[in-house]
């Protein structure tokens, strides 16, 4: 299992409530999703616009649905598009639950080296939305998609 550094979120800490530590709860099944997906770069389920300077996701999941692990290593931040409620899993074995507001920010920053590996679940009743820019001028260079 590839492990992530959180010392990486210089701009913000992980947001939610942690449920769950030490892989409590995680199939077989979605251990191996992240061993699989460890460096997949396809941070949202639709690459909305690319240019020399930022990469623009959109991330559309129904109730119930969720994003498979993808590893972030550029700076970026997302914002809610739609209010709601997610879990995620992240590879150093947590599991948080977040609710989210319409219109919510978050930044990220990574160092040389630094990454954040988790999935996306929406866990409420309604769909969730998110739009995610990376910044290409990182401290990483972006993974191929």
């Amino acid at each position: 299992m590839t492990t992530t550094n959180n010392d990486f979120l210089t701009d913000t800490p992980l947001a939610g409530t942690l449920v769950g530590t030490d892989y409590e709860g995680w199939t077989d099944e979605l251990r191996a999703e992240f061993d699989t997906h460890a460096h997949d770069g396809r941070v949202g389920s639709r690459l909305l616009s690319e240019n020399g300077r930022v990469r623009v996701w959109e991330i559309r999941l129904a109730p119930g649905a969720r994003w498979h692990a993808h590893r972030h290593v550029l700076d970026y931040f997302w914002t809610a598009v739609t209010p709601g409620r997610s879990r995620q899993h992240t590879a150093d074995g947590t599991t948080r639950e977040v609710a989210y507001d319409a219109g919510e920010t978050r930044h990220f920053r990574f160092t040389a080296g630094e990454y954040l590996l988790h999935d996306i679940e929406n866990i409420g009743d309604q769909e969730l939305v998110f739009t995610t820019v990376e910044h290409l001028d990182s401290a990483n260079a972006p993974l191929p998609l």
